[in-house]
């Protein structure tokens, strides 16, 4: 089946590579990540990748310590490089070529971002791993995915969760949560709902980048989105 997009962000999230076990990383879920993103690129796919960090710090928000929210910031920008060269050895142990690329310099460990170094390695058919955000403190992974979607000129970003699609309550919670399967980014914040935050909503309405939220507990929900299969929950302009 012929994929629907030529170029995707695959946004995964930090808790969700974890996996179950109260691991840091979960070497079996990372094994079946790199796989799916592997056979995307095989199969035509350009792909570049931004992992969270909530398996690793939160930022400002982790419970119990009280650190100034920049330097939390900052904690949290290391911990998705932490992330980022786990996602890559695994990725290259599929025989696919991957690359880190920071927002902030930490030249021994990965390359400094570059929009034009990281189109050239997406057009010859490695992945791209988009780590430390933005680099400045503030500013959310979500806000980081789109900002990088849109200036690499993907088609969409496909955001892999820990729930399957965007609930107009916490499912976890309430047995009775209606999930959507198809929002505006407009009707999204319309209604409250913090499926992502309101700086990478207005980047994905002003650019046109379609967002498509979905489960990461199957790791096959990676292709599916990116086939356009009707999974999880579509935002778009």
């Amino acid at each position: 089946m012929a994929n629907q997009y030529k170029r995707v962000l695959v946004k995964l999230s930090g808790e969700a590579l974890s996996g179950e076990g109260g691991k840091i990383l979960n070497g079996d879920m990372l094994v079946s990540v790199a796989d799916k993103l592997a056979r995307l690129v095989k199969e035509g796919v350009q792909v570049c990748v931004v992992i969270g960090a909530g398996n690793i710090w939160r930022g400002a928000r982790q419970n119990g310590l009280d650190v100034d929210r920049v330097r939390g910031d900052h904690m949290g920008m290391l911990a998705t490089v932490i992330n980022s060269l786990a996602m890559q050895d695994y990725i290259i142990k599929t025989g696919v070529n991957a690359h880190v690329m920071s927002a902030v310099s930490i030249q021994q460990f990965c390359e400094p971002y570059s929009q034009y170094k990281a189109i050239e390695y997406l057009e010859k058919g490695e992945i791209v791993i988009l780590s430390c955000g933005v680099g400045y403190p503030y500013f959310s992974t979500d806000t980081g995915m789109m900002l990088r979607a849109a200036e690499l000129k993907c088609d969409a970003v496909l955001s892999a969760k820990n729930v399957d699609g965007v609930y107009d309550k916490d499912p976890n919670k309430y047995p009775d949560a209606k999930k959507f399967d198809d929002l505006t980014y407009t009707e999204m914040l319309s209604l409250g709902l913090k499926a992502i935050d309101q700086s990478a909503a207005a980047i994905g309405e002003e650019c046109g980048t379609k967002t498509v939220i979905f489960a990461l507990s199957d790791p096959e929900n990676i292709v599916r989105a990116a086939r356009g299969d009707e999974i999880g929950t579509l935002l778009h302009k």
